[in-house]
């Protein structure tokens, strides 16, 4: 039994698919075939059904992929371990980003990381919020910035801060002059208004869609778009008004610019962490990015 048999038998368990498997591993599908039926022949089971539309697990194939995590897991742990014993701080750290949040915390983050650990590679890995938390329990990514709650239980996190979450309006909307009058809204004010948001999978919609509810009311989705920008844009443009993370409502922007409007108490909010599978190894590289990134994120909300 070789490393690179656990590894690709934990790659095909996760795409259930033998060509996008071999594609991840960047080897030709006949050769994943062949190794595979040659772990399957060495141990006596069958890891995998196959069928023309699918390739599922068997009861042997999901113990030996419970314990090959195990293995993979142990192997990495002495890896980075060895690595910063050897090397401090150098290496590479695989990071998961919520796209629009990113967008607007990474600029600030990153310069300065790479100022004080210029030998450390950041690779940067975008995808929605559900995606994303899959791909850190699997070990895909080493670190997620995300929102809770998470969904999946064996991902630990630290705390970046709290976001307080912003109405965007158009600027011909009768609660825009609310803006210089220092008054506030309540969510209960939006029950009759269409609300623009963003599509199924990503976390914020589903966060304005609780909050509403929260309030009182069911969201009137009048248009739905996977970019924020997309979503403000069309709010300023006058389709309708929509919630907006903090941190994205203060980033300057040249046109198409809504009304942002602070809402009543209890001010909703939301809380940014950064996520990693439970129990995994974090390099000494990863720990200082974690703590950039604590660092960045409390000037920022000082300000």
């Amino acid at each position: 039994m070789e490393l690179r048999q656990l590894q690709y038998t934990l790659q095909i368990a996760a795409e259930r698919n033998f060509s996008r498997a071999a594609e991840k591993l960047h080897i030709a599908q006949p050769s994943l075939s062949q190794q595979l039926s040659k772990l399957e022949k060495e141990l006596g089971v069958l890891l995998f059904q196959r069928n023309t539309s699918s390739v599922e697990l068997t009861y042997a194939g999901e113990k030996f992929v419970e314990q090959a995590q195990v293995i993979i897991d142990a192997v990495e742990l002495l890896r980075q371990e060895m690595s910063d014993i050897s090397q401090l701080r150098t290496g590479r750290v695989m990071v998961g980003s919520m796209p629009i949040t990113g967008a607007h915390l990474l600029p600030h983050v990153l310069p300065v990381f790479k100022h004080k650990y210029s030998e450390v590679e950041i690779t940067l890995l975008e995808d929605s919020s559900m995606n994303l938390e899959k791909l850190t329990a699997s070990g895909q990514t080493d670190l997620s910035l995300l929102s809770l709650p998470l969904a999946i239980p064996t991902l630990a996190y630290e705390v970046l801060g709290e976001e307080r979450i912003d109405l965007a309006v158009p600027p011909g909307h009768p609660l825009a002059g609310r803006e210089s009058q220092d008054i506030r809204t309540s969510l209960a004010e939006l029950r009759d208004e269409p609300f623009i948001v963003l599509k199924e999978g990503q976390g914020f919609r589903k966060m304005t869609v609780e909050l509403c509810r929260a309030a009182g009311f069911e969201p009137r989705i009048v248009f739905e778009s996977n970019n924020m920008e997309t979503v403000q844009s069309l709010v300023a443009a006058g389709m309708g008004v929509t919630l907006v993370p903090h941190f994205i409502a203060r980033a300057p922007r040249s046109e198409f610019v809504p009304v942002y409007l602070s809402l009543a108490e209890p001010v909703p909010s939301r809380t940014l962490v950064i996520a990693y599978r439970r129990g995994r190894y974090l390099s000494r590289a990863a720990e200082a990015f974690i703590e950039t990134f604590k660092a960045t994120v409390a000037g920022l909300t000082d300000n």
